[in-house]
């Protein structure tokens, strides 16, 4: 396998290419476990209005808001990111609900 460097320390682009490929594979994983908890809310919740709930929506957005302050990342970028990833979310824990309970 090839040495991952830091994105400072890269001086081929393929070095960086192989660093990017690496970080999307973790992102990969991370997405697939973020699923998983999903699949897990759905069979907890007491009923299909639980689903959706627009307080923790907001929690997990302001979250993402002060991580993406702190990493200096543009958080605008990250909100548009994040609203996609959270409403795909909600539609995937419907979905794994209507499927095992509905």
């Amino acid at each position: 396998m090839n040495d991952i460097r830091d994105p400072d320390d890269c001086t081929t682009m393929a070095e960086v290419r192989t660093g990017v490929d690496d970080v999307d594979r973790r992102i990969v994983a991370l997405i697939a476990r973020r699923f998983g908890y999903m699949d897990a809310a759905a069979r907890i919740k007491p009923d299909r209005e639980a689903v959706r709930d627009e307080w923790r929506k907001a929690d997990v957005k302001a979250k993402v808001d002060a991580a993406a302050a702190e990493a200096s990342i543009d958080r605008e970028l990250m909100s548009r990111i994040y609203e996609d990833l959270i409403e795909t979310s909600i539609a995937h824990e419907f979905e794994q609900f209507d499927r095992t309970r509905g």
